[in-house]
């Protein structure tokens, strides 16, 4: 199958400080159509800048990132801004709804904001159809105060599903929920990839994370690609490193 993503050798180095810290070393990541992908690591090993550098919203140092068989590390703003539009959908832990607006109208600024004009008949129906798609159709009408932490989760995914996305990328959805209700918006993100969607999956939570299909670690800059533990080990398997190409040594 066709890779939908590329990242080889993107490196980022963050500047600001007395010594310039490598945030992303050397980084190599494929993701193809329908796959889910967990980034994993401890806090502070980079995992946020890496979903911003796949999100186009940072732009690597060095290395190259190659979207649908295009290159495009050295895209200029606005044709990142265009791609942002037609081709990702963003999940954060914060839902950044807007608490006047009914679930439905939360969902449809995306299509405002994201796919310029479109007739109301189509835009209810767009609306209505990813309300469906993670089971709260029944609470197009309610405001977030009366929704539950996770109702409103689930209104932030229908509005990141609503532009029919080819990535979904979603940095530590869960992160303000509790278990079960953790479990079901886990369960709303993967059912885009069954309609060839890509989930990219940031995540402390390591049931989540072994929900994905594949499992990367980002430990110091590196990433590597754990290995499916054998039925029985009962331990972890070790970890492969993916390989590296540019980037400091």
């Amino acid at each position: 199958m066709t890779s939908l993503i590329e990242l080889a050798g993107i490196t980022k180095v963050l500047k600001g400080q007395k010594e310039p810290r490598t945030i992303l070393d050397g980084v190599g990541l494929t993701v193809r159509a329908g796959e889910s992908v967990a980034i994993v690591g401890r806090s502070g090993s980079g995992k946020s800048t890496l979903l911003s550098v796949l999100g186009l919203f940072d732009r690597a140092d060095s290395g190259t990132y190659t979207l649908d068989g295009r290159d495009i590390s050295k895209l200029p703003e606005r044709h990142a801004a265009k791609l942002r539009s037609s081709h990702f959908g963003f999940v954060f832990q914060r839902f950044f709804l807007l608490k006047h607006l009914t679930a439905a109208q939360n969902v449809a600024m995306a299509l405002v904001n994201g796919q310029g004009w479109l007739p109301r008949r189509e835009r209810r129906t767009r609306v209505m159809q990813a309300l469906d798609q993670v089971g709260i159709a029944h609470l197009a009408k309610n405001r977030p105060a009366k929704m539950s932490g996770g109702e409103q989760q689930r209104v932030a995914i229908a509005r990141a599903l609503v532009r029919d996305p080819r990535i979904l990328l979603a940095d530590e959805p869960t992160g303000a929920l509790d278990t079960e209700t953790g479990t079901v918006v886990i369960d709303a993100l993967q059912e885009a990839t069954t309609r060839g969607c890509a989930l990219i999956l940031v995540t402390h939570d390591r049931d989540h994370a072994a929900r994905m299909g594949r499992i990367v670690d980002l430990q110091a800059g590196v990433l590597t690609e754990r290995v499916p533990v054998l039925a029985g080990a009962g331990v972890d398997a070790p970890t492969t490193e993916l390989p590296r190409i540019g980037g400091p040594a």
